[in-house]
């Protein structure tokens, strides 16, 4: 089942279970592929390949997350918990992240494979471990992780 269907369907089961809250978020989530689908058409592709559709959740989760983090700065917990409930719904949607130690694992196989050994060298982990993790890892964790890994 492609991600357009399940979404399609989950709209449909949170309308007759009236769960406004996840009813909006995945129709959010589907107005954002639409849009995508669309600028991808001149281009001569119908759809969006898992790629993209990945990407677009991706971009999701991480504008909730920095919504999350501004609302929570600016005293406004009852938003900050709106959109942490939101985010929560669009991870269902994302793989399974992967956990510190597996993501520690990728980092040490590709600093060993690129030669790595200072933070200069950071772009050259940083490329490959991004698209190796896309989808499974934050960004941002990685990121520090390399660091850690670099500077030690």
């Amino acid at each position: 089942m492609s991600l357009k269907d399940r979404i399609s369907d989950d709209i449909k089961t949170a309308m007759k279970a009236k769960d406004k809250l996840r009813l909006e978020t995945v129709r959010s989530i589907k107005k954002v592929i639409l849009e995508k689908e669309t600028l991808v058409r001149p281009h001569g592709q119908d759809a969006l390949t898992p790629d993209q559709e990945l990407d677009v959740l991706t971009q999701l989760a991480k504008q909730r997350k920095d919504a999350v983090e501004q609302y929570q700065k600016a005293g406004r917990d009852d938003l900050a918990d709106q959109e942490a409930q939101e985010l929560v719904i669009i991870e269902e949607y994302l793989p399974q992240q992967l956990s510190d130690a597996e993501i520690e694992a990728v980092i040490n196989e590709l600093v060993a494979k690129t030669g790595a050994t200072s933070a200069r060298d950071m772009g050259k982990v940083m490329g490959p471990a991004m698209q190796q993790l896309k989808g499974r890892a934050d960004g941002s964790k990685v990121q520090a992780m390399v660091k850690a890994k670099l500077t030690s």
